[in-house]
């Protein structure tokens, strides 16, 4: 199971609209979750707007926080958006064969316990990549500290998990041209390689929300599938229904 974790504070200024490419993740099994952070209050409608279309879009949520709440909610949304995939999987499942509305309410009440039961194991044993995408725009130089310890208790949260649980780490603008992004960490459960990232950041004006989100979502797309020649994927990608 992958899903996509936007760290941003800010509007999307360069390339694809964001909203596009959080719907083509969504489009191909990657849940996009977004993490608005605050200074103060502050954050303007337009800035609310996009971070709600783009988590509506990748079927995922979004929260508007301050740097104090920031860890907390990270590891909430990862887990709490695990158990949703989880349970729209065996709600698909009840309605091809049950022929019902597939919900799970509409069981008898032994029934759902037993389904209830089953997602919440599944939502600890299934593995899980989660590709966390910094906004590392001019204005979220203050907050990057509450990121830095977001990430290192996300992923102590992620290795009390049953299931296999790796993390990946990048960050946009990838250089000073406002080129999308750049992979700072491939998947891993070492804590080790996230106190190396962040001496390295510089951070910068332009905001590429959507480029990176669509170079995230092809590192995903590599990983499921492998590397394959473009054409070989464009031909499997025609076939492939999520």
């Amino acid at each position: 199971m992958y899903q996509i974790l936007l760290i941003t504070d800010g509007c999307s200024n360069v390339g694809v609209n964001p909203v596009v490419a959080a719907a083509t993740a969504q489009s191909e099994g990657i849940v996009v979750n977004v993490v608005g952070v605050v200074d103060q209050g502050e954050l303007g409608d337009y800035g609310k707007a996009e971070i709600e279309e783009i988590a509506r879009a990748g079927g995922g949520m979004s929260r508007l926080v301050n740097t104090r709440q920031l860890s907390q909610t990270v590891q909430m949304m990862t887990r709490k958006t695990v158990v949703q995939t989880i349970q729209l999987a065996v709600q698909k499942e009840l309605k091809q064969v049950l022929g019902t509305d597939g919900k799970i309410e509409e069981l008898p009440p032994d029934k759902r316990g037993e389904v209830v039961r089953v997602i919440d194991e599944l939502g600890e044993t299934t593995g899980l990549r989660v590709a966390l995408v910094i906004d590392a725009s001019a204005s979220m130089k203050p907050k990057l500290h509450a990121v830095e310890e977001a990430i290192r208790d996300l992923m102590l949260s992620l290795q009390a998990r049953q299931g296999q649980s790796e993390l990946a780490v990048f960050h946009f603008p990838g250089t000073s041209y406002g080129d999308d992004c750049t992979l700072d960490l491939d998947w891993t459960t070492d804590l080790k390689g996230v106190t190396s990232i962040f001496p390295k950041l510089q951070m910068r004006g332009t905001t590429p929300t959507g480029p990176a989100l669509m170079r995230v979502i092809d590192f995903c797309r590599e990983d499921r599938y492998g590397r394959r020649s473009k054409d070989e994927m464009d031909g499997m990608m025609g076939d492939y229904v999520v």
